[in-house]
């Protein structure tokens, strides 16, 4: 097997689980090293210490696939992943619709699997497993019998591994809406063309949890997408639901799965910028019994975070104001780099900056089929908080 070595002291983060090897981590690879390519780590005493991916092109030169020197890298390997990663899900309750493959968290770097009823809809961002793609749709197609499956690799993110986008359908037929099941809703999902590999599941869970803090009160649900929030609220027993994003695309599906779910009298639609809307309205003095705060991620890289910071507080304090005395505000952020401490300090500070008192509830993270991976820590990066505002 072709090898690359570690530099002197490099194999500890490797040893200790760290799931991918960068460049400037790296003293010498085999020349005939091709992207894409298996390749066996050693480290500077030519000691075995991982098998992976190897993309001398990439920042990201290895993403580690196993630590075991007996394990082979075939189609029985990525066959028992991802039966272990379906088993998993599975012994959580999840079935109709979930993350069944979260990448490095499963032990399959680059790939993503999302299962929205009788389809599948997956991304790579790997060399690598770009590689194993039609072992992957096979294995998939037996695991799942699917209806169909559709490829999302339509991600820029694929360029940097020297890959091209691609947005097709690779097995049966897919329809341009899929209906799921989420907790009590009824949601659409578009699978070729929606966000991401077709709907945001990461916040499924936390979607059941706003049930105590929903009846009788009045909602607003910020940055609303397809309305899984505002969809929920209205079920637990909301007075009244306005949903806000600046897609009126996202505002249409966000109408058509309220009919669905035969709450549309109860849910009204805004297309406007939120921080324009919570600015004005908070001028006003309007106030909810209930807002939910879910943007898209303000911070896509460490230089990028101060200025994320501000926008994340500017928009929390205004949401603050917006919450009547003993209301409840629900803020999320799925910035990588916004950490769960660096996020609640925000908070604190929008809190003092209102003048109210506020009051934490409950902690909310990324939901159970998106586990984290304590050796990968961009495994780990929604969170949020459930308050009281007094």
């Amino acid at each position: 097997m072709k090898q690359v070595c570690l530099r002197r002291g490099e194999d500890r983060a490797i040893r200790s689980g760290a799931c991918w090897i960068y460049d400037n981590q790296i003293d010498w690879a085999d020349d005939d090293c091709t992207g894409g390519d298996v390749v066996e780590v050693l480290d500077s005493r030519m000691h075995f210490a991982a098998r992976g991916f190897w993309n001398g092109a990439s920042r990201i030169a290895v993403r580690v696939l196993t630590r075991d020197p007996a394990v082979v890298i075939d189609r029985e390997f990525f066959r028992a992943r991802l039966s272990a990663a379906w088993s998993y899900r599975r012994s959580l309750g999840f079935s109709n619709a979930c993350r069944v493959v979260f990448g490095e968290s499963d032990g399959l770097p680059g790939l993503t699997v999302d299962k929205f009823g009788d389809f599948l809809s997956f991304q790579i961002v790997s060399l690598g497993m770009e590689r194993w793609k039609p072992v992957l749709i096979e294995l998939l197609t037996s695991l799942f019998t699917p209806a169909g499956i559709y490829e999302r690799n339509d991600v820029p993110v694929r360029e940097k591994e020297g890959m091209t986008q691609v947005r097709r359908c690779v097995c049966g037929q897919v329809p341009p809406l899929v209906e799921i099941v989420e907790h009590d809703a009824r949601m659409l999902v578009d699978i070729p063309g929606g966000q991401k590999t077709g709907h945001f599941l990461d916040q499924q869970e936390n979607r059941g949890r706003i049930r105590p803090y929903s009846p009788g009160r009045t909602v607003l649900d910020l940055c609303c997408h397809t309305g899984g929030f505002a969809i929920h609220a209205a079920l637990y027993g909301a007075s009244a639901v306005e949903a806000v994003d600046v897609s009126e695309e996202a505002l249409e599906m966000v109408r058509r799965n309220a009919a669905r779910n035969g709450v549309e009298e109860k849910i009204s639609t805004t297309c406007e910028n939120v921080f324009d809307l919570v600015r004005r309205r908070a001028g006003e003095g309007r106030q909810y019994g209930l807002v939910i705060c879910d943007p898209p991620a303000f911070a896509k890289s460490r230089r990028a975070l101060e200025g994320a910071y501000r926008g994340y507080k500017e928009l929390n304090l205004r949401s603050i104001r917006l919450t009547e005395p003993g209301g409840f505000l629900v803020s999320c952020s799925c910035s990588q780099f916004m950490t769960p401490e660096l996020f609640q300090k925000m908070l604190r500070e929008a809190a003092a900056d209102s003048g109210r008192t506020v009051r934490l509830l409950e902690t909310l993270m990324q939901s159970r089929d998106h586990p984290v991976s304590l050796q990968a820590e961009q495994s780990f990066y929604l969170k949020g908080c459930i308050l009281q505002v007094l």
